[in-house]
């Protein structure tokens, strides 16, 4: 597996159930043309391992108290799913708050007034200095217009970059100066053996990772986790007594296997209703040559992801590699 971002990235050794999908013909059937045509797309139902309509899934979603979009982050498919997603979750109704990973709870009062339509969103950008924190966040930008025009709120989820920095080369949380600490929760739950155990596998992808720094880099992970799942918390009950729906955008890695910021709200809130959407890579995952320098191939087998004894999510949208035959025209993704 190579990846440029281990929390955000499907890994590819370790999917249940793409190694199912070519025997579904619905999701993986190719037509010889003389056009490009987009490759069909399908869900798959995790808990069952199989086939799902789009309409059931919906269905199911729409009883959630938190929805989960598990992402790459610079997958464009990926942002169009969720858009769509949050545009029919608002049309049957439920009163939504589109929460993000990629802006900073610091940031609130900003996105407050974008959120109100005081300010635009380049305007948003320019007070927060969004693209120094997030290169690509112009994608993210129809999820919050759509937001904005139905008066939907916006909540930012995630910790100061920097604060996260500092746990992971610092030498962990307990070395984080007292200003610093006192910018995450006062409770950041480090004892999580099964979730340090996917970081550890994961975060090997690093080249440059020193086996005695895995630990402060899981309690980084795991302040980053805490923050977002006490702002979801916030989310779903705001001051105003109003119960409301978290659809939840952030990278993959943070709520896989229900650990991370989900299992987190879960401690919070042990009768909330939750769902885990994941969006296959499908090849479309391109990193720099940076990215390529900075890692390296490793495998996380079969073995490993069964002990955690639970599927990766609830449903995988999953858009099929095809092997298109000779002289065939490219497909359009």
């Amino acid at each position: 597996m190579r990846s440029h971002h281990a929390s955000g990235s499907w890994p590819r050794n370790t999917s249940l159930a793409l190694a199912a999908v070519l025997f579904f013909s619905g999701c993986t059937t190719v037509r010889l043309s003389t056009t490009p045509a987009r490759a069909p797309e399908c869900w798959i139902d995790l808990t069952r391992g199989e086939e799902a309509e789009h309409a059931d899934v919906m269905a199911d979603l729409a009883k959630a108290d938190v929805v989960y979009m598990g992402e790459a982050h610079t997958i464009r498919r990926h942002h169009e799913l969720q858009l769509r997603l949050l545009q029919e979750l608002f049309a049957s109704g439920r009163p939504l708050t589109l929460c993000l990973e990629q802006l900073e709870a610091r940031d609130q009062p900003a996105v407050d007034r974008y959120a109100r339509g005081e300010i635009s969103f380049a305007a948003l950008a320019a007070a927060i200095e969004w693209e120094k924190k997030w290169r690509n966040y112009r994608d993210y930008e129809p999820l919050c217009e759509f937001a904005r025009a139905r008066r939907l709120p916006i909540r930012a989820l995630n910790a100061p970059a920097a604060v996260i920095r500092a746990v992971s080369r610092g030498g962990g949380l307990a070395k984080l100066p007292a200003e610093q600490r006192a910018q995450l929760p006062a409770e950041v739950h480090l004892d999580d053996p099964a979730y340090e155990r996917l970081m550890q596998l994961e975060l090997a992808v690093h080249m440059a990772v020193d086996p005695a720094k895995l630990r402060p880099m899981f309690e980084a992970q795991a302040s980053r986790d805490e923050t977002m799942a006490a702002n979801i918390v916030a989310a779903l009950r705001p001051i105003d007594g109003t119960k409301r729906v978290a659809f939840v955008v952030a990278g993959a890695g943070h709520v896989r296997y229900g650990l991370g910021t989900a299992e987190r709200v879960r401690r919070r809130l042990p009768e909330i209703t939750e769902r885990i959407v994941l969006i296959t890579e499908s090849g479309e995952l391109v990193l720099s040559a940076a990215d390529k320098a900075a890692s390296r191939d490793v495998t996380i087998s079969h073995a490993d992801l069964r002990s955690l004894g639970r599927p990766p999510g609830d449903y995988v949208r999953v858009l099929p590699k095809i092997a298109l035959p000779p002289g065939h025209p490219p497909v359009a993704r």
